[in-house]
């Protein structure tokens, strides 16, 4: 018989491995073109993370809104290191603090004649009374981490010891340091062992923060063994800020370096949001050219943050953001600075200035200048003077702006560390907001009820346990709105912690000797930026839409999927 000219075994299983391959060959690509779309396409919910042409929409829109923590308060590039980076850091534990043969929190009975009167002087640099320090502070202040302490000083009397110590929230969500500096009310019984009387409020022990032998309170050599250092660049809360005007001292470094500035334009009495978009576009701008950048400290604060609600001018750019930082991470020189040192020696060393008045000039194009200065100059024609235009289009893939370089205040975040630190890093905080928002109905329908202290105490019972301090960071001026949530919660508000900014406060002091004598109001962006920065430290974090209302962030039909 003939073979059947219709089957053929082997042809069969060859082109079933064959069709197998190619379809399994097919579904690899159209993943890959799918997950390349995905890619592509994907924005970022974050605004400040857009293309240019969704962030000047989103930096030149208008609210109504009077706290809105995702605008009116802007994102800093302490921000943008994420607080799991740094969990690597050995903390110290009370296990690693050295037992004390004659230190103890209760007087014993004698064991030893002692040669010290109960009267003597206490010596702080006594290791064992270090010890009994650094044990009692990690058994008060259980809800902090512990980086590292201070050797302790003398104190204001013969009695107490200043210690100071480096800390981190158990659970908190910020990549910073704090330091907190405590007295000590420390004695001797007459069979000299010691006992430690009180601790001191925040920032009580005054003496430790002071420099010692140029290192603040210096550390001590116990701890050293459990402690790391950190190679990502934190913010530090708590030290004494020095924000300085950098100078050139000599007339050969001012002539032999080069500068860019921006001068003119629309971005004055925007947003903080939009000039911080146009300032960070300058300065990277300056790095990519390897200039200074020769900025004006001198802002204009916009009617949305001010009580007058009218810009205000004249307001200076180290209220908000941190200058020491800035100067150490970038080059800058202030503009009144650099014009006085112009004015002495352009002539003489015939220094020269390259002027740009069209922003389409781009970065790339300048690079081979030569000239001391590069000046750009913006017209009076919104939106097209604005200064963030310079990094629009093909010099979107190039200048990079440096986030990193810019820190919110720490003046006003040493406020935050404050009222955290007051109420124990033990709290949890609600964000409700009210205003004008409330009163809009055809956006809002639901807002003014579902804010309600009524509602509130409905919906926080199932998400905060009764008893709780309750931090209510809120645009609602009367605070006696929410006095029914006492009956379960211990309600605190921004206002209650006003002694940190009033005419006796440090703040206050600092500030009004950066402003030449004048005092400086405390605005509304700086209540706004600390009050949503107390509320990101609450343990337990409730914010208005998506969880105490069905309405929509930006109004009715507006809701994320």
């Amino acid at each position: 018989m003939g073979r059947s000219s219709g089957f053929n075994p082997d042809a069969l299983g060859h082109n079933a491995m064959t069709i197998i391959t190619n379809l399994c060959f097919t579904v690899f690509v159209v993943s890959v073109l799918i997950f390349t779309i995905i890619a592509a396409t994907y924005q970022p919910e974050d605004p400040l993370f857009h293309p240019s042409t969704k962030i000047t929409t989103f930096l030149t829109s208008k609210s109504n809104a009077t706290f809105r923590s995702d605008d009116s308060v802007l994102r800093t590039g302490e921000d943008f290191v994420s607080a799991n980076q740094s969990t690597f850091l050995t903390f110290i534990n009370i296990t690693d603090i050295f037992p004390a043969s004659n230190v103890t929190t209760v007087v014993s009975e004698p064991i030893e004649e002692c040669s010290n009167s109960i009267r003597d002087p206490i010596d702080c640099t006594d290791p064992e009374i270090f010890h009994l320090m650094m044990r009692l502070a990690i058994e008060t202040f259980n809800d902090i981490h512990f980086y590292r302490f201070g050797k302790p000083v003398r104190g204001p009397n013969l009695t107490t010891c200043d210690m100071a110590w480096r800390f981190r929230p158990k659970e908190g969500k910020a990549a910073a340091f704090y330091k907190d500096y405590r007295s000590f009310v420390v004695s001797r019984s007459e069979n000299c062992t010691f006992r430690v009387a009180s601790i001191g409020d925040y920032h009580s022990g005054v003496y430790a923060r002071k420099k010692q032998k140029g290192k603040p309170g210096g550390f001590g050599p116990k701890a050293k063994a459990v402690q790391a250092e950190s190679p990502i660049l934190l913010p530090v809360l708590g030290e004494a800020v020095n924000d300085s005007v950098p100078v050139i001292e000599s007339e050969s470094g001012f002539s032999s370096g080069k500068y860019l500035l921006y001068n003119g334009g629309g971005d004055r009495c925007k947003s903080m949001n939009h000039f911080l978009w146009s300032f960070l576009c300058s300065l990277g701008e300056a790095q990519y050219l390897n200039r200074t950048l020769v900025m004006d400290l001198k802002l204009c604060l916009s009617s949305i943050y001010t009580s007058s609600r009218k810009d205000e001018e004249g307001k200076d750019f180290r209220f908000y953001f941190d200058f020491e930082h800035l100067r150490e991470s970038a080059s800058v020189l202030d503009q009144n600075q650099f014009w006085s040192d112009w004015g002495k020696w352009h002539k003489k060393d015939k220094l020269s200035l390259y002027l740009i008045d069209d922003i389409k000039v781009t970065p790339m194009q300048l690079a081979d200048i030569q000239n001391t200065l590069i000046m750009r100059k913006f017209g009076a024609v919104e939106p097209d003077n604005y200064w963030y235009r310079v990094c629009e289009g093909e010099t979107e893939s190039v200048i990079q702006r440096p986030w990193h370089t810019i820190w919110k205040s720490r003046r006003l975040m040493e406020i935050v560390s404050a009222i955290s630190a007051r109420l124990n890093w033990d709290f949890d905080s609600v964000h409700v907001v009210r205003g004008e928002k409330a009163r809009n109905t055809e956006l809002w329908p639901n807002l003014a009820k579902d804010t309600s202290p009524e509602s509130l105490l409905s919906t926080l019972k199932d998400k905060i346990d009764a008893g709780r301090n309750l931090y209510i960071a809120t645009n609602e001026p009367d605070t006696s709105f929410f006095n029914p949530l006492n009956d379960r919660y211990t309600t605190h508000f921004l206002n209650d912690y006003s002694d940190l900014w009033n005419e006796n406060s440090e703040w206050y002091k600092e500030t009004k000797e950066l402003n030449y004598g004048v005092p400086v109001a405390f605005d509304g962006y700086m209540r706004g930026e600390v009050d949503t920065e107390v509320f990101l430290r609450g343990k337990k974090q409730i914010e208005t839409f998506n969880e105490l209302t069905r309405d929509c962030k930006d109004g009715i039909n507006t809701c994320s999927s």
